[in-house]
This record gives C-alpha cells, structure tokens and sequence, in this order.
C-alpha cells in the first residue's frame, strides 16, 4: 500500500473519536442501571450467563460483516447461508457421515456460499447489496427444497456436549467468537490488511490506483462470511439439536443492525470490532429485557427498529462533531 493510501486508511485522531463507543456505553450502563430497580434478577449473573447462550452465533456474524460494511460492501445472505450450512449438518448425519467429517462439510458449505458471493462482487462487478439478495432467496431455497422442509434432529450427545462445553467457565462458544474478535481486531487496527480495508471503503477507485488488490480483499471477505455462517449453523445445531432449513430466518436484520449501532458506516470508511461488541451487547440486552420485563417477543422488532434509527442519529450527531473538530 502506498503512503497516500495509508494516510487516508488511517483512523483520524480527532477529539471526538471515541464519542460513539463512549455514547453506547452509557447507554449499555443506563439500560442494566434500569433494569437493576424494574427487574432486579434480570441482572444477576446467573441470569445474564443463561441468556448470553442465545448470542453466540448472532456475535460470530457480526464480525466479517463489520469488516465488509467498512469496506462499503454488505451481505444480505447470511441467515440463509446459516440454513443452508445447517441443512447439509442435518442430511449428513442422516446419512451416516461421523460428526467431525459432517461439521467439515458444513464449514465447507458455507465458505462456498460466501465465496460464490466473493465472485459475484468482486469478478463480476455486481452490486453486493443485489448479489446477496438474490442469494438469500437462492440459498434459503436450496435448504427448503433439498431438505423438504422437514426438521432433522438426534445429533446425539457427543455433538450436542459442543454446546455446552466450558472451558475455565466460559461456555465454548463464547471462547470461539472471543478468539475470533480478538484476531479481527488486530487485523483491522494492526495490519496492513485492515489499513487497506479503510481505504477501499473511503475510496475504492483511488484504493484500486494505489496498488491495494481490492477482487482479491473482496473474495476474501465474503468468503470469510460464509465460513462464519457454517460455524455459526454447527454451534446452532449443537445449542438446539435441531437442523431446519428455517435456521436463521431474519438474522442478517438483527446482524446488520448490531454492526451499525456499533459504529461501522453504511457507507464504508468507518468502524471497529469494540464499537460492534457494544453493538453486540445493546442490541442483546436490550431485547432480552423486553421479553423478560413484558414477556411480548413482538415487541422486539419494534426495539430493534428504534435502536436502528438511534445508530443513524448517533452517526450523524459523531460525524457532525468530528467535521467541527477537524
């Protein structure tokens, strides 16, 4: 990467940098501060460990389609591709194939889907807003039609002990996306890779003159979100013991919205992994909060509604800030 193109891919150290992440903290703070007097047993830790086993999988999403949205790309398909991956889990353990070989294929399924989505972007110059729309159809289809629509269940108790593995008290699936953050986040603030990423979302063209193999990024990402989907189906089908082509239904919604409220620009140029954890957390207990206080799941869309239009007054009111500063 060139100089010029390292300066424009880095973060400005304006005053007002950390304003959003500092925003939904007091946020995160103000809603358990809440429902510490209205709820107090939702706070307790018990109670807070019980309900994290829900997020896991929603978390590992949220983490390549950060690195995409900086890149001013989106994936629509996720949620399907997670049906997909769950469904061919599902019909090789029908068929016999021993649990490790059947978690393989399913990884394998899903870096295809991505990968089909990588080329789409990146070779055929498609939008990704239009490419993985029409694969959330496709992929979704596929499950439904190979699968018959029929749920697939009796994974067994080696399988289904993935879920609830622990390992020095933290459940496994958490140790996996914490693993998983943590490596995303050196790459984006750390790497030239995570450099080239910032620059493509400010200015892919100028990004493209500065030598950055912005096809190649491209296919790596959306392939990486594929491979996502997979694991985020073997840790759903492991929780639920259940494969149903339904696997995922409205997911990339709640997804997309956790990485937005976290910070990360529609338009691309802007984002971190910390600001999607808190993301993550608002989003997360926000919801579980409504279902434990009114016990009325449909409210839940009405808050994640609100909670999208808070991301874009946030962004809004931060960028304004930053203009001023700058």
């Amino acid at each position: 990467m060139s100089s010029a193109a390292r300066a424009a891919a880095a973060p400005r150290r304006a005053p007002f940098r950390f304003w959003h992440e500092a925003i939904l903290m007091a946020l995160l703070a103000a809603l358990l501060i809440g429902a510490r007097v209205v709820a107090p047993d939702f706070v307790l830790v018990d109670t807070q460990r019980e309900l994290l086993l829900h997020v896991w999988e929603t978390a590992l999403l949220t983490l390549p389609m950060t690195l995409i949205i900086i890149t001013g790309g989106i994936d629509l398909s996720v949620g399907s591709a997670m049906a997909l991956c769950a469904v061919v889990l599902g019909l090789a353990h029908e068929a016999g194939v021993p649990p490790f070989a059947a978690t393989s294929l399913a990884l394998a399924a899903g870096l295809a889907a991505g990968a089909l989505n990588g080329l789409f972007v990146s070779r055929a110059q498609v939008h990704p807003l239009l490419v993985t729309l029409a694969t959330l159809a496709a992929f979704r289809g596929v499950a439904e039609g190979v699968s018959r629509g029929r749920p697939i269940s009796g994974f067994g108790e080696g399988f289904t002990a993935l879920a609830r593995q622990q390992f020095l008290g933290i459940p496994a699936p958490a140790v996996i996306f914490i693993l998983c953050a943590v490596l995303a986040a050196v790459v984006l603030a750390r790497t030239p890779l995570g450099l080239s990423l910032y620059a493509i979302g400010h200015n892919e063209t100028a990004s493209r003159y500065s030598g950055i193999r912005v096809d190649r990024i491209k296919l790596l990402l959306y392939s990486l979100s594929g491979l996502a989907a997979g694991l985020a189906a073997v840790l759903f089908v492991a929780r639920r013991n259940t494969a149903k082509a339904d696997v995922g239904q409205g997911i990339e919604l709640e997804v997309i919205a956790m990485v937005v409220l976290g910070g990360t620009s529609i338009f691309g140029g802007r984002g971190s992994i910390f600001g999607t954890l808190l993301g993550i957390l608002l989003i997360h207990e926000t919801r579980e909060f409504v279902s434990w206080h009114w016990n009325r799941d449909e409210l839940n869309l009405i808050v994640l509604g609100i909670l999208l239009i808070l991301s874009v007054l946030l962004h809004r009111f931060v960028s304004v800030r930053e203009r001023e500063a700058s």
